[in-house]
């Protein structure tokens, strides 16, 4: 800590960490034990981000990230949009195919950017807003397999038909970006993905995920 800092801020947002890092919350000894503190601080601190929505508390007194948290992070998206574009624009206009960035919200793949590009004589209607289940369609699949593969290069994923009949799409995993989990992809109406495009996404992913960190 610096003299510039604030101590009690800091222990908030180390206690909004440990949480997020938890599916099954954690108790007042447990924060106390991990920040190094004394119980007193840590119901200061819990009921401080309680009135904030930040936190919440379930019957058995575990504390866990609450909802606020995902009002905050709503607003995130324009950023996250912002800087994901030029990226994007250069996969479209390259590939030929409407090019996207897929973040996840809750249990769904939602679309928070999209280009689509200026010299085809037709493409994939795709637009900002479109959401669809984890599971089906390339954005998705791709999320899927980066969460079973942590620690491995996940490569990408293909689909066809899974969201748009004669449509097939192709999309990478964004990989090392704290905080945000998403991938980006192109669809197009083909049969097929042509071979080239798997290694232009990913390579896609990686200048997003640069752009971001």
């Amino acid at each position: 800590m610096t003299a510039e800092t604030s101590q009690t801020l800091d222990r908030g947002l180390r206690v909004l960490k440990l949480l997020a890092d938890t599916d099954h919350g954690l108790t007042v000894t447990e924060l106390s034990t991990k920040l190094g503190v004394n119980r007193t601080v840590v119901y200061r601190l819990l009921a401080t981000l309680e009135q904030h929505a930040l936190v919440r508390r379930d019957l058995g007194g575990r504390a866990r990230v609450g909802l606020g948290v995902l009002r905050l992070g709503r607003q995130v998206h324009p950023l996250v949009r912002e800087a994901a574009l030029p990226a994007l624009r250069s996969l479209a206009e390259d590939i030929g195919a409407t090019a996207h960035l897929t973040l996840v919200d809750g249990s769904e793949a939602l679309a928070v950017a999209v280009v689509e590009p200026t010299w085809t004589d037709y493409h994939v209607a795709y637009r900002a807003g479109f959401r669809h289940p984890l599971d089906r369609g390339a954005a998705g699949r791709a999320i899927l397999a980066a969460r079973q593969s942590p620690s491995a290069d996940p490569g990408y994923t293909l689909t066809h038909g899974e969201l748009e009949a004669g449509a097939s799409g192709a999309a990478a995993p964004l990989v090392g970006v704290t905080g945000v989990e998403g991938s980006v992809g192109v669809v197009m109406l083909a049969d097929a993905v042509p071979e080239r495009v798997g290694a232009r996404v990913v390579e896609a992913a990686r200048e997003v995920a640069e752009a971001l960190r």
